[in-house]
């Protein structure tokens, strides 16, 4: 069985820094992208960064130049490094997955169980 898990959440300043982590667990046969979404209160989840098992990263608009996303070279764990955090950056943190379980199955997402990260002063 596929598991997520973050860690690294907590609260920090404006303009602080917090770096995420995901480690994934389980037997799959293969990956094609991992990435953190958010959620705020309120809000519908959204999109923060990607990275694809070739290592092609895709950034919300609103974190690009702040946000660096990376992995390991087994595609085991991925990381957000957060920087100037902001205000608007406070959400729950989803680490989600995109891979295939078995050969022939279908791409399919799984999702941690999230992280909070709040940013106030």
């Amino acid at each position: 069985q596929v598991q997520l898990v973050e860690s690294g959440g907590g609260l920090v300043q404006p303009g602080g820094s917090l770096r995420l982590s995901c480690a994934r667990s389980g037997s799959i046969f293969s990956i094609y992208a991992m990435g953190w979404y958010r959620q705020a209160p309120g809000k519908q989840r959204e999109l923060v960064a990607t990275i694809t098992s070739t290592g092609s990263t895709n950034y919300a608009d609103s974190v690009k130049g702040r946000f660096t996303i990376s992995r390991d070279g087994a595609n085991n764990t991925v990381y957000l490094q957060m920087n100037s955090l902001k205000p608007e950056d406070t959400a729950v943190y989803y680490c989600n997955a995109n891979l295939r379980l078995r050969l022939g199955s279908l791409l399919r997402d799984y999702w941690g169980q999230g992280t909070q990260v709040t940013v106030s002063s």
